[in-house]
């Protein structure tokens, strides 16, 4: 089992959730679309030859984000990182993979 924390910002929330849980992910027993997040601000300076979807190219960007956190089958993660990917709105999204242990 894996756990998905990613960034992203309110206009694609819902998009890249559901993209997610059509693939799979998010789904914990008998539930299903199981994700948690919350509102915060992220920063980022696209550089030169970036293609950025906010901002400016050398100027510092501050944007509220949500960060969101899901898991994910083994079977399925590689899937659900393509899927996240796909329906992101970033040029480089910011995500981490965390592999749990079932007890």
């Amino acid at each position: 089992m894996y756990k998905i924390c990613y960034f992203v910002p309110e206009t694609h929330l819902e998009k890249t959730k559901q993209a997610l849980f059509d693939i799979g992910a998010g789904r914990i027993g008998d539930y299903d679309s199981c994700a948690w997040q919350c509102r915060g601000q992220g920063q980022f300076r696209p550089l030169e030859g970036s293609n950025p979807f906010l901002g400016e190219s050398g100027a510092l960007k501050v944007v509220d984000e949500f960060k969101v956190e899901l898991v994910c089958t083994d079977e399925l993660i590689r899937k659900a990182v393509a899927a996240l990917k796909q329906a992101h709105p970033y040029e480089e999204p910011a995500y981490e993979i965390y592999r749990m242990e079932i007890l």
